[in-house]
């Protein structure tokens, strides 16, 4: 009787392991269709018209100063973005894309590279040629007095299909 006991309590043990050991995120892969658009739909090259960063009382569009900004998307979400301002030297950064599910309705999301096992969510729209993101406060950082160190900001991108 003691034998069965023990082998009973073994395996609940086990299974509890199993369970809390295995997350159910690590074995599900990002959702990259089911929102409005597939993911794979911005796979190219594109060009921002407008790239603003809002950081509380500092507002920059680096485009309209004279700047440029460029994404370039694979088909499976996985991107760069460079951002080359006037008046400092440009940088790149990269993440994936997907579509986040909860509670039945999808919402645009990104994982920067930087920041692995994290994420963001924006309002994203693609209308043709025409691919535009907006994020709330902390969805971006920009270094707004050019003193080394990036502050928290919403973003908003408008890009061209190029």
């Amino acid at each position: 009787m003691k034998k069965s006991i023990k082998i009973v309590v073994f395996g609940a043990v086990l299974v509890l392991f199993t369970v809390f050991a295995c997350s159910k995120d690590d074995s599900e892969p990002l959702v990259k269709e089911g929102g409005p658009f597939a993911i794979s739909e911005l796979a190219g090259n594109w060009e921002a018209s407008s790239a603003n960063f809002n950081g509380g009382n500092v507002n920059i569009d680096v485009v309209d100063q004279g700047g440029t900004v460029s994404l370039t998307v694979q088909g499976n979400g996985n991107f760069t973005l460079n951002i080359d301002p006037v008046d400092r030297a440009a940088y790149t950064v990269s993440g994936e894309m997907f579509w986040e599910k909860f509670e039945g309705e999808f919402y645009f999301a990104i994982e920067w590279d930087d920041y692995p096992g994290d994420w963001d969510t924006y309002g994203a729209t693609l209308a043709g040629t025409t691919f535009s993101i907006n994020g709330g406060a902390d969805t971006g950082e920009y270094d707004f007095n050019d003193d080394g160190t990036f502050e928290s900001a919403s973003i908003s991108f408008t890009f061209i299909r190029a």
